[in-house]
């Protein structure tokens, strides 16, 4: 029953997740991030998924069908982030990135009654198919996606911090010498837990068609 206004305490505990969210990919899908699928700290978490192929088809040689990334924060449409995100600026932020010719992305976060999420998606630029396809198989595990890209794997994982569960899904395709990584996870701050691990895979994987929709769009 949510019967208080924001009280000080759950201000207290949405504060380690704003001080997260502005870290942007040092807290979700960025270098400095967790493997996808294996939280450093997760006693509830859900089992490490089976690898799955690399991709579904090979490498081109070392073509570059993509120069470079597409604006971030125009590629998931605001339906996409109203549905996902309620509350949150449709404009996002635009993570920082040290070469934005190789790499950009975009976060949106916002905190809806009790319930938080974030959403951030990336694109890198590689030199070839190859290079990209060898990136992509290294970046962690996952269960195949179809119909996103030439492979697509998506990782689900609860991590619980300080009695409050998170649960994340982190999508990765590679299509032709780019990869787009998608990452959407969510709390719910009054029951302590969730959501569902449907609903957030289901986000992800949207968001990840919006944004390769979008770097096809971009191509040449």
């Amino acid at each position: 029953m949510r019967s208080l206004p924001l009280p000080l305490a759950l201000t207290v505990r949405v504060l380690p997740v704003a001080v997260l969210a502005c870290a942007g990919w040092a807290w979700t899908s960025g270098p400095m991030a967790e493997p996808a699928g294996q939280p450093a700290a997760a006693p509830h978490a859900t089992p490490t998924p089976t690898p799955t192929p690399a991709s579904k088809s090979a490498p081109a040689g070392t073509g570059r069908t993509y120069r470079e990334p597409p604006e971030p924060c125009a590629a998931v449409p605001a339906k996409t982030v109203a549905a996902l995100v309620p509350k949150a600026d449709a404009a996002g932020k635009e993570l920082s990135a040290a070469d934005r010719s190789l790499r950009r992305g975009c976060s949106w976060s916002a905190l809806k009654g009790y319930d938080y999420r974030w959403l951030d998606v990336s694109f890198e630029i590689k030199e070839s198919a190859a290079a990209a396809d060898t990136a992509f198989t290294a970046r962690g595990k996952g269960d195949a996606a179809s119909g996103l890209g030439d492979g697509a794997r998506v990782a689900v994982a609860l991590t619980t911090n300080d009695k409050q569960d998170k649960r994340e899904a982190v999508v990765t395709v590679r299509s032709a010498n780019a990869l787009v990584t998608v990452t959407y996870n969510g709390s719910d701050f009054e029951s302590h837990g969730a959501p569902a691990a449907d609903e957030i895979s289901k986000g992800a994987l949207r968001a990840a068609g919006d944004a390769v929709a979008a770097l096809a769009a971009a191509k040449g």
